[in-house]
């Protein structure tokens, strides 16, 4: 159930690109009566004490990772939950075996998002696996890296970690996609950017803002 009207939701949105967490809060704003973004954690566990961290996947290690035991182990995250187009059964099971208290895909429009924290915030566990066809975006159209220049959201996460120094292989791995698909996105991508190697991929994620980022953003802490 929703919160009493003077105690919204304290949330921090956390990953290692801002643009990413800058779209996702502006998907939170209609709701800013029921939700209280608290910090912007990029790359960065959070520093105040809230209710809720979610966790957006986007170029992040999936919940096998350590990572997400660090979050879950670090007291002022509160409640951890997964914001992810990664639905796979397997990662599923290990964030419910973590202690996640929701995995929420990112086939949910803002209304849907709100309501699964609202319910975290009741005390129940929400896992939410609907899945998103290959290539489509998710309905609350967040901003990622390199939109502006015309890669999907998928194009510009695997082109983050092309930039980063990962193989097709390693890329694999850290999005649950199957190599075919990786190279699929890569082919699109490099359309777009217009470029052929690697090498280029690579100058050309950096010169446009495809490194991961680093730092925390605090909101204001008064009342609506």
């Amino acid at each position: 159930m929703p919160p009493a009207p003077d105690r919204r939701i304290r949330v921090a949105l956390a990953d290692d690109y801002e643009v990413v967490l800058r779209g996702l809060e502006g998907m939170l704003v209609p709701y800013a009566d029921r939700i209280h973004v608290v910090e912007l954690d990029v790359n960065a566990l959070p520093h105040q004490p809230v209710d809720i961290t979610l966790y957006d996947t986007f170029a992040r290690p999936q919940v096998t990772d350590a990572t997400i035991d660090t979050l879950l182990n670090h007291k002022p995250s509160g409640s951890v939950v997964v914001f992810t187009w990664n639905i796979d059964p397997a990662l599923a099971a290990v964030a419910k075996a973590k202690g996640l208290r929701g995995y929420l895909s990112k086939a949910l429009d803002g209304d849907q998002l709100v309501e699964a924290l609202e319910q975290v915030y009741a005390g129940q566990v929400v896992f939410n696996t609907e899945q998103l066809p290959l290539g489509s975006q998710w309905p609350g159209q967040p901003d990622w890296p390199a939109r502006a220049e015309g890669l999907t959201a998928r194009e510009s996460e695997v082109v983050s970690l092309i930039t980063q120094g990962l193989s097709n292989q390693e890329i694999a791995d850290r999005t649950y996609l199957s190599i075919n698909s990786v190279k699929t996105y890569i082919r699109s991508a490099y359309r777009r950017m217009g470029v052929t190697s690697r090498s280029q991929a690579v100058i050309w994620g950096v010169h446009h803002g495809l490194l991961p980022d680093r730092g925390r953003q605090s909101r204001r802490t008064e009342s609506p």
